[in-house]
């Protein structure tokens, strides 16, 4: 059983590992101060329930902002502090707290609503935290009968009220009036310039005078301007009516405080709760924040277990994902796995080529993990829980170098072995280096043994062989390695387990241009047996990595080339059967059609003989015959009925009427059609392959061929049933028309449904000739108002798209312009 209560060394280990980065990027996508004071009280735990409670919550949410969802979360006032206050007996709220609770009010239950018509099986997690909190909606009720949507108190807020700005208002529009009368004498008299206005000295309107002429005007000179030239005065007959509207405007101030002091009165009982939901709001804010970060770095949720483990894929530093992200670089995945049987890495590799950025992954991700944090790795990674994480990291890469003499080092290892158990994870950079190398190398390696025998699990890097060595030989730690490719002498940033990897200092040398002389010097000193051992271990490595691809790659093409070859045989069976279907029934269809063809020709010469060889029917039973031979040519006969001679059952006017409409099937400008199924008749204005424009009595409608059959003459307008035909087709448009609605409500849809509403409300607009609309689908986080927006792109008839004006509603609305339908 882990325990509860963690150790996190050094006292600055969020700053050593980049968590204050973290930190810092969720609070900035938090709205308000609540939501951030809780993303600065993050912290970390070893509480499996919670963490696994937090990382569900950031998830559920991360999935509402994928869906497209306009969450109602919005700036809100944070008055916690007013509300406190108003606890206390005689307090009274002011205008402005009022205002801000009305708001805070309404985005509280807005987000309580948005969570409630959830199911449990979407958001429990959520669902869950939104059911600890309600709200009395009576105190909804009062302010918004109190304060508008302005900030202002409303005049109907008390009846005393409203009868005192009544009067307020009468009174001032009277003294206006009147001082304007009388600025308009004064003008004429030549007592004050022409072009003088009025204006306000002491709260009161003001006539400005000459000082030649203040005699002139009986009344009070409330000023005079700095050259002592302009009086202002306020004339004695508006005198007594401004001070009336003084006494009106006192009596206003004090019905307001006496609202005030009502409402706060109703409201003291409350506070506790609203205080509540003011927590809540602020939750909410930092679960929504981490999310959106969550999205910026690409993270997920991976599978928590209540025991030690490590087993992440593709996982990636956050903070270097951003910054390449910012430069249009990759960061290159790691894979890793520490368990129970392997629970100490040993990375070994060259300088610069990424032992320390793997090191710092781990522990970022893990603190991340366990400050209820989703993470940058694939969902079918594998975390466990840590009771304690030591990092010992001294380098001048990112992180302050205060631990890089040699004591400061062995005094963290001292801390770590007294503290480290079997749920503990210790991070370890440049193992053993600052002392000389053999001593340094032996301390390590005792260090490294004695928290093997704890059972820790720890990741390490080095360049000493000992340790090498030592994982190699050592039940519970394993050898890792940085690859190098040793043909361009550059790291490649993956990391391998199962062997040590080579520093390659003298090929890293060569590259960086040092002189030949020293380098051979060098070689003899050295090992050359062992460096060369560790660079064919490496190009072994690096080989068999491409063999594996390799391996993949043509297994894939096989089980491509079966594929095809067992596709191949079954359409080749299938088309042997078809081949033989098709044959039988063409002989089938020819017998018929010779037979068909035998009757009719048979019918036709009988007919001849019958009516003597008559001129008139004989050109008659031709055209006929012409016409059966045509519809043989197009195998009309194949779906048809053979065409039989009508001119013994009807006179010749009606045989030459059938043949005509059999040969004027098509429609074109000036028909008259009507839509099939309907008694309208209209005429043809324009059409072409795919679409006609035709005029129903005074509307124009755009469709199909398909949709209309020809019919034989003009319709007679002044017949009584026509009319009644297209006055009932224009009023069905016209009710169609009064009821749409040029604004759509999408917020709160999910894509898939917007876009499904979208094109059903598009169609109706372009029956009607509509010639714009708007698309209301909320800010939120634009998810929403992308998918719109590409929808919108692939519609031909959209001519334009635009953000509706900031007044009315900016980037929030999508006003959409059709094209005209008629060009």
């Amino acid at each position: 059983m882990y325990k509860i209560y963690s150790v996190i060394y050094p006292s600055n280990f969020e700053n050593k590992i980049g968590f204050d980065l973290i930190r810092e990027g969720v609070k900035k996508h938090c709205i308000n101060s609540p939501g951030a004071s809780f993303a600065d009280r993050m912290h970390f735990s070893a509480d499996l329930l919670l963490i696994q409670k937090l990382i569900d919550q950031t998830e559920e949410f991360r999935q509402i902002l994928l869906s497209g969802s306009s969450f109602p979360l919005s700036d809100y006032a944070d008055i916690s502090v007013e509300l406190k206050t108003l606890q206390l007996e005689g307090t009274v709220i002011d205008i402005e707290t009022l205002f801000g609770l009305r708001i805070s009010i309404v985005v509280f239950s807005e987000c309580l609503n948005f969570f409630r018509k959830k199911t449990q099986e979407e958001i429990p997690e959520l669902k869950k935290l939104s059911d600890e909190f309600s709200y009395n909606p009576k105190i909804a009720e009062i302010i918004s009968q109190i304060i508008d949507d302005k900030g202002q108190i409303k005049d109907d807020a008390s009846p005393d009220l409203k009868h005192i700005r009544k009067e307020l208002i009468q009174k001032q529009n009277n003294a206006s009036k009147r001082i304007h009368a009388i600025l308009q004498k004064t003008k004429k008299e030549g007592w004050v310039s022409s072009d003088a206005e009025l204006t306000i000295r002491n709260g009161r309107l003001v006539i400005p005078v000459a000082v030649a002429y203040k005699r002139k005007i009986r009344g009070f000179i409330h000023d005079e301007s700095a050259t002592g030239q302009t009086v202002f005065i306020e004339p004695d007959e508006i005198f007594e009516v401004n001070n009336e509207i003084k006494d009106l405007e006192n009596a206003e101030k004090r019905e307001i405080y006496k609202i005030l002091t009502e409402f706060t009165k109703i409201l003291r009982p409350e506070i506790p709760l609203i205080l509540d939901s003011f927590r809540f709001l602020g939750i909410i804010d930092f679960i929504r924040a981490k999310a959106i970060f969550a999205l910026d770095i690409i993270a997920s949720k991976p599978a928590l277990v209540a025991e030690p483990v490590i087993d992440w894929f593709n996982a990636r530093h956050p903070l270097l994902f951003l910054s390449h992200k910012a430069q249009k670089k990759i960061v290159v995945p790691m894979s890793v796995s520490l368990n129970r049987e392997s629970r100490i890495l040993v990375i070994s590799g060259p300088n610069a080529g990424g032992k320390s950025v793997c090191l710092k992954t781990i522990g970022l991700l893990q603190y991340m993990l366990q400050c209820g944090l989703l993470v940058s790795m694939d969902d079918q990674s594998q975390a466990g829980i840590f009771s304690d994480i030591f990092i010992n990291i001294g380098d001048e890469q990112s992180i302050e170098d205060d631990l890089s003499t040699y004591s400061s080092h062995l005094l963290a290892m001292k801390v770590l072995i007294g503290k480290a158990g079997a749920s503990t994870l210790f991070l370890i950079d440049e193992f053993g280096s600052g002392t000389e190398p053999r001593i340094g190398g032996a301390i390590a390696e005792a260090v490294l043994e004695k928290l093997n025998i704890l059972n820790s699990f720890g990741v390490v890097t080095t360049h000493y062989a000992n340790l090498k060595l030592f994982a190699a030989n050592t039940s519970g730690v394993l050898n890792a390695a940085m690859m190098f490719d040793t043909k361009k002498l550059q790291p490649l940033y993956k990391l391998l387990t199962g062997n040590p990897g080579s520093s390659f200092a003298f090929e890293i040398a060569e590259k960086t241009g040092l002189q030949k002389e020293v380098l051979e010097t060098a070689k003899k000193k050295a090992d050359v047996k062992e460096l060369d051992f560790e660079k064919q271990l490496q190009d072994l490595e690096l080989q068999k990595d491409v063999l594996k691809k390799r391996e993949t790659e043509l297994k894939m093409a096989d089980e491509f080339l079966s594929e095809m070859i067992d596709k191949y045989q079954k359409l080749s069976e299938k088309l042997e059967v078809q081949k033989t279907e098709i044959i039988e029934k063409a002989r089938n269809k020819a017998e018929e059609i010779i037979s068909g063809s035998n009757s009719i020709i048979e019918k036709i010469i009988k007919e001849i003989r019958e009516s003597s060889a008559d001129k008139e029917k004989t050109k008659l039973l031709r055209t006929e015959l012409k016409i059966f031979s045509e519809q043989l040519q197009t195998n009309d006969t194949l779906e048809k009925k053979p065409v039989e001679s009508k001119t013994i059952q009807s006179s010749t006017k009606k045989n030459t009427d059938k043949k005509v409409r059999v040969l004027e099937s098509f429609i074109d400008k000036g028909d008259y059609v009507r839509i099939k199924g309907q008694s309208t008749v209209g005429e043809v204005l324009s059409c072409d392959s795919k679409e006609v424009l035709v005029l129903f009595g005074s509307s124009k409608i755009k469709t199909t061929k398909s949709n209309l059959e020809k019919v034989d003459k003009k319709p007679d307008l002044t017949s009584h049933k026509q009319r009644i035909l297209n006055a009932g087709f224009s009023m069905n448009l016209d009710e169609k028309l009064s009821k749409f609605n040029t604004t759509i409500d999408l917020r709160g849809f999910r894509a898939e449904e917007a876009l499904e509403a979208i094109a059903k409300y598009l169609d109706e607009a372009l029956l009607l000739s509509i010639s714009e609309v708007r698309i209301l689908h909320g800010k939120g986080n634009g998810i929403l108002r992308n998918v719109i927006k590409e929808f919108l792109r692939s519609v031909k008839e959209v001519k334009s798209t635009r953000d509706e004006t900031l007044e009315n509603g900016g980037h929030g609305i999508t006003v959409v312009a059709f094209r005209n339908s008629f060009d």
